[in-house]
């Protein structure tokens, strides 16, 4: 199975970058206007993740959710947990129901196809990866991001080679099509906000393309009755 993910990926890849020139990193303003309802309310989010956090074992690991991440999911022996709010434009709704604000933002957001929070170990490595598909971007929000002991960032996200260190509220719009990776060298947990989301002004026909990959996503999360384990949903209930 993840040789087939990964012969599709780069067939996805290969025409993707044909059709459509995308830096790795993207300008906000341009490309997600509504990003700073997100950055706005980071605190209010931030707290709902920590409350999440309170019951952090009863989240589902990545691999979990997506069996073809395990490589990278499952690689090192500590954990990266994932609180699936939105998957391709599914809503979880027990997972929205305990996040008031997320769930408010995201109902103004139909451009964002996709929300979770990520739980990243202490020491966790999540190697270099490309994600196979440019129809959507990723957005990131610094929601609980860890220092050093020496009061330095310790949480780096590397994005096509270039380091990137995101404090408490800082964002961040790239294409992960690109080569990338994420290593928190620090003794806590590290807590960011991951959106997908459309990408506007898309050639036509890598658009009708890409409404027909989430639509082919929207159906497997539908149709996958153990997408989420059933401990994951409700998680502060």
């Amino acid at each position: 199975m993840p040789d087939i993910y990964d012969r599709m990926g780069d067939a996805m890849r290969w025409l993707y970058d044909r059709r459509i020139a995308a830096p790795p990193i993207l300008n906000i303003e341009r490309h997600f206007p509504n990003a700073r309802l997100f950055t706005a309310n980071w605190q209010a989010i931030r707290d709902e993740a920590l409350a999440v956090r309170g019951k952090l074992e009863r989240v589902p690991l990545f691999h979990e959710i997506m069996k073809a991440q395990k490589p990278i999911s499952d690689n090192d022996g500590r954990e990266w947990r994932m609180f699936v709010m939105k998957a391709y434009g599914a809503e979880i709704r027990g997972n929205l129901q305990s996040c008031p604000t997320m769930a408010s933002i995201l109902a103004r957001c139909p451009e964002v196809l996709s929300a979770s929070f990520s739980f990243l170990a202490p020491g966790k490595h999540v190697p270099v990866h490309r994600g196979p598909f440019r129809g959507v971007m990723r957005f990131h929000v610094g929601l609980a991001m860890p220092r050093t002991a020496d009061g330095r960032l310790g949480a780096t996200l590397w994005v096509n080679g270039t380091p990137h260190l995101l404090d408490n509220g800082d964002c961040l719009l790239w294409d992960d099509t690109y080569p990338h990776e994420v290593m928190n060298a620090t003794d806590e947990l590290r807590i960011a906000l991951l959106l997908d989301v459309w990408r506007p002004n898309m050639p036509a026909d890598m658009a009708v393309l890409s409404r027909l990959v989430v639509a082919g996503a929207w159906a497997t999360v539908h149709l996958r009755k153990h997408f989420l384990p059933p401990s994951a949903v409700n998680v502060l209930q």
